[in-house]
């Protein structure tokens, strides 16, 4: 017996944040909590906003009959309704519970929209840097991720996008506000890509979706917004959750907006419905479903990860560290240091030697290779302040020994 080569080769290739995760659990018990600084995942430390608690108070309460029993794969239509209600606002256009579809979070979204428009040798254009995981969800479905470069700024770059379009391009996926960069695409990079993907339309016949994952829309900094798709282009589809905006990672509830202008509106949520059902998720999480519905716009206070944003740049510029300025999310992508004293060996890449090197400081950050950009690093610093501010003397002095 043997497991899945391709299963296999996925492992040993996995996802760096986890295992540089792990590695920090492990360096906590052995010299505590306080004296390690795992900037390493982004899991959200914000409580829930007060609204939302009511909300689970009063449903874990609740008495009415048949609450944890099986629903239509979509969800609860007041719960769809609810949705609609929120990605009309966001993206300007009107849409009603027909366009959305409940999910088991933003992963369980992508997975979903993915089995529904994917067959096999079919091709997903995403930017890099990218969450590493996505390559794994185009894989799942018989689809290859197709990666293009981002400008210097870390922008959308129309043309590799352009360069990239093929008979076989199925989607375009955009994340924004984007984990690593915290990059938040404007209406022009939108409108531009969506032209593109029109033309390519018009010379090939295959009219690409966009898809975009949202799960930081609503923590941005500085007045940003983030690009309303559904204006710009009609084939278009937008997955989140509420794990990121309302901090509830754990919860895995997450959607599927359609956008109603969409060619094939009808058949794609059709076709989400029914891989919801086959993919094994069956439904989103009943309980989570009744609460979001009257908390959905709950309102949660992001300062402090700006505040936090400010406090960790403050450390790099004095550590002599560069980094792209987030305009969103938690993360920082920082470009390695010019190395003076330690070597890269053969077949290593910096960022990889540079988060080992890290590691000697108790220092916890994830290599870009990850994110598809080499020579950079990601910290999240959506954890506590007593880390930011300890970790100063030890981003100091690494990168002196460095």
């Amino acid at each position: 017996m043997a497991i899945s080569p391709d299963i296999k080769k996925a492992m040993e290739g996995s996802s760096f944040i986890r295992k540089m995760f792990e590695e920090g659990i492990a360096l906590k018990k052995k010299y505590g909590q306080d004296n390690v600084y795992d900037f390493s995942i982004g899991n959200p430390d914000l409580e829930p906003p007060e609204e939302v608690l009511e909300e689970i108070k009063k449903e874990a309460l609740s008495t009415v009959k048949a609450r944890h029993g099986y629903m239509p794969n979509a969800g609860y239509m007041e719960t769809r309704q609810a949705i609609a209600k929120k990605i009309s606002m966001e993206q300007g256009i009107s849409l009603d519970g027909n366009n959305v579809i409940m999910s088991v979070g933003a992963a369980g979204a992508i997975n979903t929209v993915f089995k529904a428009i994917l067959s096999a040798g079919d091709e997903v254009i995403v930017p890099a840097p990218y969450f590493v995981e996505y390559r794994s969800y185009a894989a799942n479905h018989g689809g290859k991720l197709i990666t293009v470069k981002t400008k210097e700024d870390f922008s959308l770059d129309i043309d590799a996008i352009k360069n990239a379009l093929t008979e076989k391009t199925a989607a375009v996926l955009i994340n924004s506000p984007n984990n690593p960069t915290g990059k938040v695409y404007t209406d022009e990079d939108i409108k531009l890509l969506a032209a593109t993907l029109n033309e390519h339309t018009d010379k090939t016949g295959r009219r690409p979706y966009l898809i975009a994952d949202e799960p930081y829309r609503n923590i941005i900094y500085d007045g940003r917004k983030v690009s309303p798709i559904f204006q710009f282009y009609p084939d278009s589809v937008v997955v989140s959750s509420f794990a990121k905006d309302l901090s509830l990672p754990g919860e895995r509830l997450g959607y599927i907006a359609v956008n109603p202008a969409c060619s094939d509106s009808e058949d794609l949520v059709g076709a989400c419905i029914y891989s919801t059902r086959v993919l094994g998720y069956v439904n989103a999480p009943a309980f989570f479903q009744r609460v979001i519905v009257n908390c959905w716009n709950a309102k949660a206070d992001y300062s402090s990860y700006e505040n936090r944003k400010n406090m960790l740049t403050s450390i790099m510029d004095e550590a002599g560290i560069t980094y792209a300025s987030p305009e969103g999310a938690f993360y920082l992508f920082c470009k390695v240091p010019e190395n003076k004293k330690e070597t890269i060996p053969e077949g290593k890449t910096s960022d990889g030697v540079f988060c080992d090197h890290l590691k000697k400081y108790n220092i916890l950050g994830v290599p870009g290779t990850g994110f598809g950009r080499s020579g950079y690093i990601r910290l999240a610093y959506c954890t506590s302040i007593q880390t930011i501010k300890g970790s100063r003397n030890a981003f100091i002095k690494a990168v002196q020994e460095w």
